[in-house]
């Protein structure tokens, strides 16, 4: 009889025998584990950890919403740290899904995305499957309605649009730090948007802050959005704008912030003319003018001009402004003042008679008044009346 190999013998039955069961784990730490390692092999693959967003492959969304699980819950960090060797369970590892406040993260579960995956005939290739953000989108065009007392908002949409003409608002890019709250206006969608309420700021299960908005848009439209709808909105329009407070940034400062671009100076001028209606009205005969020059280079040879009234002038106030049209703003100056527009004809050095047309019989401490409310954006809705030496209301 032949000799056996004992040695031999043992590892051929070795092939045969059921593997261990890792360190008597459970079903439900198995399927943990498993898991994990599928956000472990995202990781691999793409150098980061999965993460929120509609743009987003779904399979990544759901595996950003499942470390959030596990980062979250005590007993699953305690059995995936020996092989959390990426560090993806620690608090604020680089990339982490789901960081609070990530203005990208998404409030949805697991089987709300699953559910998205429904018909799929190859899990890994999504056919039939609305992309997230195109059906957000049509829920809120969806959820428009009319906006029964548009009326009472219109005459809001007319000042924006006469103080954008104006260059006292701006219209600039939509950024994610931009604070939506009541008040607010926008452009999204190719319409100007106006946040008339804000209700009662909440927090999300995954603790980010949110609220419900009363949206009035141009069209004579309204929405009930969340703000992080909205905020959503904006950021994917490539045109979303936010429409700044009337006069923004320093106006009228010396003080420039640093995107403001300088764009001139308001001057306020006092004629030396003899002419009998300028003698006869000198302290309210005054020319309110905008230039981007030095007002000390612009008036030189103020004697030689009509519409200096060919004579010397003195400066009684200016007013830097920055980031305006300066042409508009002049214009708005001039509307305002009209009624009590001071046209005296002067002759230039040939003889030729002129009529100078930036002067206006208005006291100083009047002009004073019309520049602070440029500042706070309320001068389109006043015009000078002359009879009472004061702005009334155009209405």
């Amino acid at each position: 009889m032949a000799e056996v190999d004992l040695d031999e013998l043992r590892a051929e039955l070795d092939e045969f025998a059921q593997p261990e069961k890792k360190g008597g784990r459970s079903a439900r730490d198995e399927r943990i584990i498993a898991g994990f390692e599928d956000i472990q092999r995202f990781y691999e693959k793409h150098g980061r950890a999965p993460q929120h967003g509609e743009d987003n492959d779904i399979f990544e969304r759901l595996y950003a919403v499942r470390l959030d699980r596990l980062r979250d819950l005590d007993e699953c960090r305690a059995l995936l740290a020996p092989l959390d060797h990426q560090g993806l369970l620690a608090d604020g590892a680089a990339g982490a899904a789901g960081a609070a406040g990530d203005d990208g993260a998404e409030d949805v579960c697991e089987d709300d995305l699953y559910a998205e995956l429904a018909g799929a005939s190859d899990i890994t290739q999504l056919r039939h499957v609305k992309p997230s953000a195109e059906r957000m989108g049509a829920e809120e065009v969806a959820n428009r309605q009319r906006c029964e007392d548009f009326e009472t908002f219109k005459p809001l949409f007319d000042r924006v649009q006469e103080e954008l003409d104006a260059g006292m608002r701006q219209s600039r890019p939509f950024e994610l730090k931009a604070e939506i709250r009541q008040g607010s206006w926008f452009i999204v969608g190719g319409q100007k948007a106006y946040v008339a309420e804000a209700g009662e700021v909440f927090t999300t299960p995954h603790g980010r802050t949110d609220a419900r908005l009363r949206v009035i848009f141009d069209n004579g439209t309204e929405s009930n959005m969340l703000m992080r709808s909205l905020q959503r909105a904006l950021n994917k329009d490539d045109a979303g704008r936010r429409i700044t407070e009337p006069v923004a940034g320093p106006l009228f400062s010396g003080e420039a912030e640093e995107d403001d671009q300088a764009a001139g100076t308001i001057y306020v001028l006092r004629s030396k003319s003899d002419h009998p209606l300028v003698s006869a009205n000198r302290d309210l005969v005054h020319k309110i003018g905008v230039t981007n020059l030095d007002v000390g280079r612009r008036i030189a040879g103020a004697r030689l001009q009509p519409t200096f009234l060919m004579a010397d002038v003195e400066v009684v106030a200016t007013y830097k402004l920055s980031n305006i049209n300066r042409a508009k703003l002049e214009n708005l100056i001039h509307r305002v003042f009209s009624p009590a527009r001071f046209d005296v004809e002067v002759k230039d050095r040939f003889g030729n008679a002129i009529t100078a047309r930036e002067w206006f019989l208005v006291p100083l401490f009047v002009i004073d008044e019309a520049v602070e409310r440029i500042k706070d954006g309320t001068i389109t809705g006043y015009v000078y009346q002359p009879d009472r030496a004061a702005l009334v209301t155009s209405a």
